[in-house]
């Protein structure tokens, strides 16, 4: 099992960034672009470094060139992936079973959009990938999924479907269950939903749901 933390170059919580690395153990610590200069700020070493560095200094990235151990891979701004999902793209070739990206929301809706696409390729192989912020937890569900209520991450829990509907959704212990319910991209009807048993239990026959665990 290997995990992989991306630290992109969004809306980076210092804080929240700070405490995630500090309890989370994982196998690689990638830095992408504007990313890389709170990692330089806080002096964490990482494993790699991708992107085209259009928003972080050369000052910085010379200063990790110096550093033993870093895979530095260098893109031109000219090119059809976004940094972050080149950096997604490294740690299934690493063949990590969960990734972790911080960093990957803020004012930037375009971005903030594509990074939840960017979900789509690692769960469509199986791996675990969730987008993290201070006040979100996002991730792809697929026929199944199970959150304890002592291990949520926030206080609410949205079902947003990927793609144009999900179908035969069925919800147990949560404040509004469902029961083979259709959720399509004209609704809202899946937005903060609460968990009110020991487990929540996500059921779905066709289609996936972005489930977005959420607090104020």
């Amino acid at each position: 099992m290997k995990t992989a933390v991306i630290v992109t170059g969004g809306k980076i919580e210092k804080e929240f960034v700070s405490s995630f690395l500090n309890k989370t153990p994982y196998d690689y610590l990638i830095g992408v672009d504007h990313g890389i200069e709170f990692l330089r700020q806080e002096e964490r070493i990482p494993t790699h470094i991708v992107g085209d560095f259009d928003s972080s200094c050369e000052e910085t990235l010379e200063w990790f060139r110096k550093k033993e151990g870093i895979e530095i891979r260098r893109f031109l701004p000219e090119k059809d992936e976004t940094d972050t999902q080149i950096a997604v793209e490294l740690t299934m070739e690493l063949q990590c079973d969960t990734i972790y990206i911080l960093g990957g929301s803020g004012t930037r809706i375009d971005h903030l959009l594509g990074n939840l696409q960017i979900l789509s390729k690692p769960f469509q192989r199986g791996i675990a990938c969730y987008l993290l912020d201070s006040h979100n937890k996002i991730q792809l569900c697929r026929k199944y999924l199970k959150i304890k209520k002592t291990e949520q991450f926030g206080k609410y829990v949205s079902l947003i479907p990927h793609g144009e509907k999900a179908e035969g959704v069925t919800l147990k212990g949560f404040y509004y269950p469902l029961s083979d319910a259709v959720l399509d991209n004209t609704t809202a009807l899946g937005i903060s939903n609460e968990i009110v048993e020991e487990e929540a239990e996500i059921f779905v026959k066709t289609g996936d749901l972005f489930v977005i665990e959420s607090r104020d």
